[in-house]
């Protein structure tokens, strides 16, 4: 799953990366903990053209009266996605690629205490987190929402750390998840290649949703991994 994440490119250069016109709205960065309900950046594919737009991370279904009307959905599952009342139109025809930096998980040590984890991609590249997205509200003034698809991480490493994982995309894959290269963004569902992330252990600083500062992806200490 993805509970929370970084992102420090700035809007030029996530517009150059997406080939896309920013919108003047988007979210500050560098941000170091991106939490729920925040306000976050998103490519998407409208009339020809790509948009980066803002939008709140956490999907809401059209039937919700109210944003909290019920489960707060931050991620939706790869695996049945497509069926889902929730996100199957959105599955079909709003995808959308959330960019990060990097992205936190969570073990426990014998007491039950939560020991967060910082993830990235090895070699420095941005994340390109596979979404999809739906506007919900009053048609005049409509929120859009978004969520981030996740599937299994299996014999992945990381599945030392957490049974699921994040979909990721190449640069090569955008057009196609997107709906720009006609169907077939169903196979791009994947765990990530086996070498893509290297993570480490960070303080527990992080585990309050009203941290910030780039010390919260720094590793800590000699049990850090990769």
């Amino acid at each position: 799953m993805c509970g929370r994440f970084a992102l420090t490119l700035p809007v030029d250069a996530m517009a150059q990366l997406f080939e896309a016109a920013p919108s003047n709205d988007l979210p500050d960065t560098p941000s170091f903990n991106i939490c729920p309900t925040n306000t976050v950046s998103v490519a998407v594919s409208e009339a020809g053209a790509r948009r980066l737009r803002p939008m709140r991370w956490g999907f809401i279904p059209h039937w919700y009266k109210k944003p909290a009307d019920g489960p707060l959905l931050i991620n939706a599952r790869a695996e049945t996605i497509a069926e889902k009342p929730a996100f199957r139109a959105a599955c079909r025809s709003r995808r959308c690629v959330i960019p990060a930096t990097g992205f936190y998980e969570w073990t426990k040590d014998a007491e039950g205490g939560r020991l967060p984890w910082y993830i990235a991609p090895a070699d420095g590249a941005p994340i390109l987190f596979a979404g999809i997205w739906q506007d919900w509200g009053p048609q005049d003034a409509p929120m859009s929402t978004c969520a981030i698809v996740t599937t299994g991480s299996g014999t992945h490493p990381l599945s030392a750390i957490h049974h699921r994982m994040p979909v990721t995309l190449g640069p090569d894959q955008i057009a196609l998840w997107l709906g720009e290269e006609g169907k077939g963004a169903a196979r791009l569902m994947q765990p990530a290649p086996q070498d893509r992330f290297a993570w480490h252990r960070v303080d527990r600083a992080v585990n309050s949703n009203r941290a910030s500062g780039p010390g919260l992806i720094a590793p800590l200490g000699p049990d850090s991994a990769a």
